[in-house]
């Protein structure tokens, strides 16, 4: 994947918009149109405290809520940290929005003032689909893209 022109683009598209569901709704779409394995890309919005709900995304079918106690993207919101998890089997209290996920990549998404506005999850019906690259792309390109988000 070619990572560098993949941001140049991104950053061209949502240059100078904040509104956060508009962002989701751009990154979704083009991270989904790029990365050969996610399966399904998009958000979960933080909606109330220890509660998202989806948010716009790309694939088949999501799960509407997620609280930040259960699965990977609850642990995600629940920590701030990346969770790359290579086999969703082996990941305690793992959600199963769709049977055919075998790997998940979430990451935290913060504006610039640092408030949690959700988390971007990539699942991929191919075992151990994400790597470190994608996760050295994708941190730094949401922090610049959702900077200035409300």
């Amino acid at each position: 994947m070619d990572y560098e022109t993949a941001t140049k683009e991104i950053l061209a598209l949502t240059h100078g918009e904040t509104d956060a569901v508009a962002l989701m709704a751009t990154l979704a779409c083009e991270i989904h149109a790029r990365h050969p394995f996610s399966d399904w890309t998009g958000f979960y919005r933080v909606v109330a405290p220890e509660l998202m709900k989806i948010g716009p995304y790309q694939g088949g079918h999501g799960c509407l809520v997620i609280p930040f106690s259960r699965g990977v993207c609850g642990a995600c919101a629940r920590s701030g940290q990346v969770q790359n998890v290579p086999d969703v089997d082996a990941f305690p209290d793992h959600i199963a929005c769709s049977s055919t996920t075998r790997s998940e990549l979430v990451l935290p998404v913060w504006n610039g003032a640092g408030r949690l506005l959700g988390v971007l999850d990539l699942d991929s019906n191919t075992p151990a689909a994400f790597t470190k690259a994608d996760e050295d792309w994708l941190v730094p390109l949401l922090a610049t893209v959702f900077r200035d988000a409300a």
